[in-house]
């Protein structure tokens, strides 16, 4: 898979051949984008064409929303190595900006998918709004489509037991600690992907180290504390307890997720994690002393061991 960054990157040899197209924020590449990208690409093999995934960032509701926008299910770069396993053949990455709001949605069509793109089969929900004052819609795509000389289907969503499969779906499965709806949507356990960063390393002092990790995002749709599962890049797979959250004890501001591996000392520093939420434990509370917090992290630990080795026996 190739990653464009820009019109100015693309490559003539695309522009020529054409492409088929869909668009949107896969956030969290859930089934339901699974299954459109899957039938996409049978789509482009019976046309000999690429398959081309066009993706905003940052993603337009949160342009135009900051920090009232949904919480993101996962990074770009997390969305990108998804994306990559299903072999997608190129994700244009189009930056969302003042100038790209204000595009008309004629101009969309014509700038971007004909003249830029030469798209030849696109596919979209027919809930699909673009251009200033949200004026494209799929009927519009259908007429310019005619006019353009390409072809435009409308991907219906994927359901579920009547569950319309979609990332607002997942926001609120995991807004309602319900994990294991959550991993049938996304057709995964939900994760976070984060490099671990030094932190003000009070943990080791309670007798608690933790892996600290940035989360660079506006919104999480996680807080609290939960049973995990951590790998490592070499594959290995350790347990231990997470704290996703602003630490209100220490009085933080920013949100950070903390990890406690049981049975660990090795230096993680600069080192990738993949942390996957296997339980919800409790919520964040702010404590009086660190020796409350440090009672409750023990009741913590015994609460996530214990659901581990139930979840053995089943």
């Amino acid at each position: 898979m190739r990653l464009i960054r820009g019109f100015h990157n693309l490559p003539p040899h695309l522009k020529q051949q054409g492409c088929a197209l869909t668009i949107g924020n896969f956030d969290g590449v859930h089934l339901g984008h699974q299954a459109v990208l899957q039938h996409l690409k049978t789509k482009a093999q019976a046309l000999n064409l690429p398959v081309v995934v066009m993706l905003f960032e940052a993603q337009p509701c949160e342009y135009f929303q900051g920090e009232n926008a949904p919480a993101r299910l996962m990074r770009l770069r997390d969305k990108l190595a998804y994306l990559a396993e299903l072999e997608v053949d190129y994700v244009f990455y189009v930056k969302f900006n003042r100038t790209f709001a204000q595009l008309s949605a004629e101009q969309f069509v014509t700038d971007y998918l004909v003249k830029h793109l030469n798209v030849k089969f696109l596919s979209i929900g027919d809930d699909f709004r673009f251009g200033v004052n949200r004026a494209g819609d799929f009927q519009l795509l259908q007429k310019m489509a005619k006019q353009q000389g390409f072809v435009v289907e409308d991907n219906c969503s994927l359901q579920l037991d009547n569950q319309r499969i979609s990332s607002t779906a997942i926001r609120q499965a995991l807004a309602e600690d319900n994990l294991v709806l959550a991993e049938t949507l996304l057709g995964k356990p939900y994760r976070i992907y984060g490099r671990v960063a030094h932190g003000n390393k009070l943990g080791r002092t309670i007798g608690f180290p933790t892996a600290n990790i940035h989360l660079h995002r506006q919104v999480n749709p996680v807080k609290g504390v939960y049973a995990v599962k951590v790998r490592l890049k070499n594959e290995e797979i350790f347990q231990g307890v997470a704290n996703i959250g602003k630490r209100p004890t220490i009085n933080g501001v920013k949100q950070l997720l903390e990890v406690h591996l049981f049975d660990f000392n090795r230096d993680l520093y600069g080192k990738s994690l993949q942390i996957e939420f296997c339980h919800k434990i409790r919520n964040e509370i702010k404590f009086p002393s660190f020796d409350e917090l440090k009672k409750q992290i023990e009741n913590d630990v015994l609460v996530a061991k214990k659901y581990f080795q139930q979840a053995a026996t089943l």
